[in-house]
């Protein structure tokens, strides 16, 4: 069996079953086990397989979400963690960016008892957890309304993004690979989001360990791109290994 074969072969198999070990495969296409690594090392390059210890799993194309309202109610804990370590980031007199998305939502809410912070953000529902915070503020960015989630987005989102320079940016995202960096299922919404990273001295990832190892069709940033990472404690060791290869400073909460 040729190579490229058998390479073909492997992601079939590993699409059907999820996950397989090295010796699994090994045994199933009757090659040496430095053969499957070599084979493993140029998919996962390829974006379609991702590699774990001693083994390798799919990497989920990401296609679509939920709605804001499904997304909201799900992993609540996870995301009120991470936005607990996001908040503990901020200093006072921060400059800061807030992607819209329900993380960041959850960010929000603790943020409200910080004071002489500025927050930038793209996304109604963040923008009202500080209507009562005198010490906050809050600029919006402006932008066509995306009713179903409060997102603001397109050209006049982007102007306003594109004239301003913040410590710290705490971009969500449905998809993000350790080699094929953020990745977006939706056109519309990667210019605000490559807008914000540009903006920010500092670029912080905050999303929940299902988001980790996801791949979709629009690239929003390399991954050199990225400073941290803040996802929740079920994210697995060979997952979070992976961005720290990457050059990623990653908290896992």
């Amino acid at each position: 069996m040729l190579a490229a074969e058998r390479k073909l072969k492997i992601i079939e198999y590993v699409k059907h079953k999820e996950t397989a070990s090295v010796a699994e495969l090994s045994s199933t296409f009757q090659v040496h086990e430095a053969t499957i690594r070599r084979d493993l090392n140029e998919i996962e390059k390829e974006g379609k397989l991702r590699r774990t210890h001693g083994g390798v799993v799919l990497v989920e194309d990401v296609s679509s979400e939920p709605t804001f309202t499904i997304r909201a109610s799900e992993r609540i804990d996870e995301k009120q963690r991470i936005a607990k370590q996001a908040a503990s980031m901020v200093d006072e007199g921060d400059n800061i960016i807030l992607d819209s998305g329900t993380t960041t939502y959850q960010i929000a809410q603790e943020l409200t008892n910080k004071v002489n912070i500025t927050i930038v953000t793209n996304d109604i529902n963040i923008a009202a957890e500080f209507k009562a915070c005198a010490s906050i503020k809050v600029i919006v960015t402006g932008g066509i309304l995306f009713p179903d989630s409060y997102i603001l987005n397109g050209v006049y989102t982007d102007s306003v993004l594109n004239n301003l320079y913040v410590s710290k940016a705490f971009v969500a995202i449905p998809a993000f690979h350790p080699k094929r960096g953020l990745t977006h299922f939706d056109e519309q919404l990667i210019s605000a989001k490559k807008s914000m990273i540009e903006a920010a001295e500092e670029t912080i990832v905050v999303t929940d360990h299902t988001k980790l190892g996801g791949v979709s069709l629009h690239t929003v940033s390399p991954i050199d791109r990225i400073n941290k990472l803040i996802t929740g404690k079920e994210a697995s060791e060979a997952q979070i290994q992976q961005f720290r290869d990457a050059g990623l400073t990653v908290y896992t909460v």
